[in-house]
C-alpha cells in the first residue's frame, strides 16, 4: 500500500468529526440521495434543499447510528432520513399558497414508500455506482499492478491462473493481491457498504 492504512473504519472518523473523511461520505452518498429525490419526483434546487438537509440531519445524529439488528445499514439509515426530509418538503409545500392549477405534493406523499420497505427499491445501477465510487476511494493506496490483479478478477471476473500469465504473477499472488484490496476495503468502508 502506498499510504499507511488506519484502524478507523469512514464511519468512525465521520463520528470523529474528521473533515476528509466527511468529504469521503458525501462523495459516496450524495448521488443515491439525489437518485431518492429524482425517483420521488424532486429537481433543482428543492433536491439541493433536501440533500443539504439529509446530510446536516446526518452530521447531527452520526452517533445514533448503529448496527444492532440484523439488516441495518447505513443505506437504510440514510434513506430513513431522505424520506423524512422529503415528507418534511412536501408538507411545506401544502402550507405555501397554491399556485394556479393546484400542487401535486399530496399525491407525492401518498406514493412515498415507507422505510421499511426493502432497499433493493434502489436500481443496481445506483448501488453498482456506490461501489465504483468507494473503490476510487481506496484505488490510490495501492500499487498499480496489486490494483490490476484485483480488478481483473474482482471486477472483470478473469481467473487468477488467467490474470497471473498475463501479469507474470503466481495465481497465489493474484489472489493475494485481490485479498489485499478488498480487505482494505471492507476495513474502510464495510459499515457503509451494506
Amino acid at each position: 500500500m502506498r499510504e499507511s492504512s488506519t484502524s478507523l473504519s469512514l464511519l468512525d472518523r465521520v463520528r470523529q468529526r474528521n473533515q476528509e473523511a466527511w468529504d469521503r461520505l458525501l462523495y459516496l452518498y450524495t448521488p443515491l440521495v439525489h437518485h431518492w429525490c429524482q425517483s420521488w419526483g424532486i429537481q433543482g434546487a428543492d433536491a439541493d434543499d433536501i440533500r443539504q438537509e439529509v446530510f446536516q440531519s446526518v452530521s447531527t445524529h452520526m452517533a445514533t447510528f448503529r448496527r444492532d439488528r440484523a439488516g441495518d445499514t447505513f443505506r437504510g439509515w440514510l434513506r430513513v432520513i431522505a424520506r423524512r426530509k422529503f415528507l418534511d418538503h412536501c408538507r411545506r409545500q401544502e402550507v405555501q399558497p397554491q399556485a394556479q392549477g393546484g400542487s401535486d405534493a399530496n399525491l407525492r406523499l401518498q406514493n412515498v414508500p415507507e422505510p421499511d420497505e426493502s432497499e433493493s427499491d434502489d436500481p443496481p445501477q445506483q448501488i453498482q455506482s456506490l461501489h465504483h465510487r468507494a473503490l476510487e476511494l481506496v484505488r490510490s493506496q495501492f500499487e498499480e499492478r496489486t490494483w490490476q490483479a484485483f480488478w481483473r478478477t474482482a471486477v472483470e471476473g478473469q481467473s487468477p491462473l488467467d490474470v497471473g500469465r498475463d501479469m507474470n504473477m503466481t495465481p497465489a499472488a493474484i489472489r493475494k493481491a485481490k485479498s489485499r484490496v478488498l480487505h482494505r476495503l471492507k476495513e474502510e468502508l464495510g459499515e457503509l457498504l451494506g
